[in-house]
């Protein structure tokens, strides 16, 4: 077994697209319509989806806002520095909402940010020691 995609409902789908590649560096795996049941899924990732788990953006054509509930957490992307990292997602027009530094009560490093639909995503560097 393994874990193969996590799904995430969006309001804009070429504004999340734009942000997953052109902010975070993910390349657009794979997208199709399904206008009978008016959504659109797209795949994202880091690499081929045969060895690399996928992020998949539904966008439900006649839905303009979702609430993001308290169950949702965050999604984490592994960075070589994540102080580098959040520097190349703010001179990309992405919002840092942590900045780089220690995670409290330990010495690994990490930052959050936030996706335009206000999901947040976890950044870990690769020396972490979680």
């Amino acid at each position: 077994m393994r874990l193969l995609h996590t799904m995430l409902r969006v309001t804009d789908l070429q504004r999340s697209i734009d942000f997953y590649t052109n902010v975070l560096g993910m390349t657009l795996l794979r997208s199709k319509d399904y206008p009978e049941g008016k959504f659109t899924l797209a795949f994202l990732g880091y690499g081929d989806e045969s060895e690399n788990t996928a992020l998949e953006l539904t966008h439900n054509w006649d839905t303009d806002s979702y609430e993001l509930g308290t169950a949702y957490g965050h999604i984490a992307i592994e960075v070589d520095d994540v102080y580098a990292a959040c520097d190349a997602i703010k001179a990309r027009g992405g919002e840092v909402v942590r900045e780089a530094g220690p995670m409290q009560h330990s010495t690994t490093v990490l930052a959050f940010v936030k996706d335009p639909d206000g999901y947040m995503i976890e950044l870990l560097g690769t020396d972490r020691n979680d």
